[in-house]
């Protein structure tokens, strides 16, 4: 079996029993926009890092998934111009917002990718943060990313997928079983089979700090649970405020 259909495979544990989701009454996926706003100062990560060693004073920024804006706005200046493609309007609301204050000069694009790379101009470094856990069919996606940078493409993710945390939950809750992958590893596997050569880093994200309630509603609605179940999803989660493990991938194009 090849990396990529490892891939697939493992990603496709993740779905939720028909079911269980049948017992939603609100949708089990997406993030809330707390989770990934971008903050009035710019953490200096591994990731800031290669990419600002790529990017031209007055440089631009491709951000796709982008959130909140977190990945990109990060790089402003020496960036003078940012897009930013997602597929939720709250989170390019949050983009839009948080560009403004920075007084940054932001486009927002609605769309998913690669649907999207045609609304887009190449720029001189292509960000994508957290998302590709979301991409069963990597090849394309990956190709889009590359062609639409000048100079370098920087994907961040955690060292394992963010679910796994939630594996003692789904045993709690449904008595289910669930993956213990894909990871930043098979990621990196795929994009060898693609012909890519790629560096990595790895390293340890502080606290978000997010207030804990969000975290509660996000798994709520993850595990299918009904309102008013959030006590129950509090007193079973256990703490929401530690380290992740993350790895920075970067290729020169």
């Amino acid at each position: 079996m090849t990396a990529l259909q490892q891939w697939r495979a493992q990603l496709a544990g993740w779905a939720i029993p028909p079911e269980i989701e049948a017992l939603a009454q609100d949708p089990p996926w997406g993030f809330p926009p707390e989770l990934f706003r971008a903050g009035p100062e710019s953490p200096d990560t591994p990731s800031r890092d290669v990419a600002l060693l790529a990017l031209p004073d007055g440089g631009s920024v491709l951000d796709i998934g982008c959130g909140g804006g977190a990945a990109s706005l990060a790089l402003a200046p020496p960036a003078a111009r940012i897009t930013g493609v997602d597929n939720a309007a709250g989170m390019l609301e949050s983009f839009t917002e948080a560009a403004r204050d920075r007084g940054v000069d932001a486009v927002p694009v609605t769309g998913t990718w690669p649907d999207a790379a045609t609304d887009v101009e190449a720029a001189d470094v292509v960000v994508c943060h957290h998302v590709l856990y979301n991409v069963a069919d990597v090849p394309p996606f990956v190709t889009a990313l590359t062609a639409k940078a000048k100079r370098r493409v920087v994907v961040e993710l955690t060292a394992e997928h963010p679910l796994v945390t939630s594996r003692p939950l789904w045993q709690h809750f449904h008595g289910l079983d669930r993956p213990t992958g894909p990871t930043a590893d098979l990621a990196v596997a795929v994009l060898a089979e693609l012909g890519l050569s790629v560096e990595q880093r790895r390293w340890s994200r502080p606290p978000r700090h997010v207030k804990r309630a969000a975290y509660v509603d996000l798994y709520r609605r993850r595990l299918c649970l009904p309102r008013g179940s959030e006590p129950q999803v509090d007193a079973a989660l256990g703490p929401t405020d530690w380290p992740r493990d993350v790895v920075t991938l970067w290729w020169d194009v």
